[in-house]
């Protein structure tokens, strides 16, 4: 098994006949990922290197099939994108796209949450299950099949510790990247608990950073719902207070949101915290070893 994509992943790429629809929608469907439709309104009839377009996604659905929608559009679209794929019947949406405006995406959650489909962004960089489908933009050469489950709010974290475990001889069930704004469709707990719920899952690596208490809540959760070891590591512990470091969500204000504020809740309920991807890398391969 592994969480969120699969096998049985039959994807729709909105935004398919742009440049970066296109090189993404392709590149996911040369690892294997089940590329069915891709859609841009006005456009249906066409097709992106046999892959055909639809206008609409309910189009793509009752054409093609397609079950996951992958978003590529413009910020100003994006909102509506992930609309029209919920009401379409998709029930796995990817929204890679970055600079949506946060009280849009407010909007967006609370429309989407009650009606239970899984969303991923936006501004991330989507979700790999190495050896069974790449939806979105993570370079899934550096990562091998295994049993560890990572989640990040970080996409180039991702990939560094990703490899780091894969040269170690470990792989990985499914990466998440869950993005770094300050409003995203599913947060930590929301993926530590498909994890804790996957067989094929034996570890979790949780990857934070400063800004927000998500990493907070997240151990607390752990500490009551989890049975599976968790490792994670934290990003900024030399960011200046006060100072937004690369993500919009990634914001400190006082002692609130620092790296050594997580470092300390996780810690204090047994998850272990790397000082460097490599550290990290090296407590999991130490704990797959035993």
């Amino acid at each position: 098994m592994a969480i969120i994509v699969d096998n049985e992943t039959k994807l729709v790429v909105q935004g398919l006949t742009g440049s970066e629809g296109r090189f993404h929608g392709l590149r996911n469907r040369s690892y294997g990922t089940n590329v069915v439709a891709g859609v841009t309104p006005g456009k249906g009839g066409q097709d992106v290197d046999g892959i055909p377009v639809y206008n609409t996604v309910a189009d793509a659905v009752r054409e093609a099939g397609a079950n996951t929608s992958l978003i590529f559009v413009p910020a100003r679209f994006a909102p509506d994108a992930i609309y029209e794929a919920v009401d379409a019947g998709i029930r796995t949406v990817i929204c890679i796209t970055e600079h949506v405006p946060a009280h849009e995406m407010l909007r967006v959650y609370t429309y989407v949450r009650p009606k239970g489909v899984t969303l991923i962004g936006p501004n991330c960089p989507g979700v790999l299950s190495p050896g069974k489908s790449n939806v979105g933009i993570i370079p899934a050469e550096v990562f091998q099949p295994g049993s560890i489950g990572l989640v990040s709010r970080s996409g180039t974290l991702t990939y560094q510790i990703g490899h780091e475990v894969a040269q170690r001889g470990l792989g990985n069930s499914t990466i998440v990247g869950i993005g770094g704004d300050p409003v995203v469709g599913s947060g930590f707990i929301d993926i530590l608990e498909k994890f804790e719920a996957d067989p094929e899952t034996k570890y979790v690596v949780l990857v934070g950073e400063i800004g927000g208490d998500e990493e907070e809540k997240a151990a607390r959760w752990v500490s009551e719902h989890m049975s599976k070891p968790v490792f994670s590591y934290i990003a900024g512990f030399s960011a200046p207070p006060g100072k937004t470091m690369g993500h919009a969500g990634a914001i400190i204000s006082g002692s609130s949101g620092t790296a050594q504020a997580k470092k300390e809740a996780l810690e204090a309920v047994g998850i272990r915290v790397g000082t460097t991807p490599t550290e990290v890398a090296e407590l999991v391969a130490a704990a797959a070893a035993v």
